[in-house]
């Protein structure tokens, strides 16, 4: 199961998850970061580095933010 980065992510961009990554599964995007799920190794590291809590297991997201996984799937270049 991959990581997912929901919407407190849009236009904050801190990139203290892409720092701790081993993977390098985090991807800019053009208002968010990505978690590509391929790559991500289901290892948390990234989730207690982000400053506005935005990164959550794919299974615990919250319900408003559910299309997030998608979009996440979808955004990866």
């Amino acid at each position: 199961m991959a990581f997912v980065i929901a919407e407190p992510c849009i236009n904050v961009k801190d990139a203290a998850c892409v720092e701790v990554c081993p993977v390098d599964c985090i991807h800019d995007g053009a208002d968010q970061y990505f978690i590509d799920p391929e790559e991500c190794i289901d290892c948390g590291a990234c989730e207690p580095e982000c400053p506005v809590d935005a990164i959550f297991p794919e299974d615990e997201l919250p319900t408003e933010w559910r299309s997030f996984a998608a979009k996440n799937r979808d955004n990866i270049k």
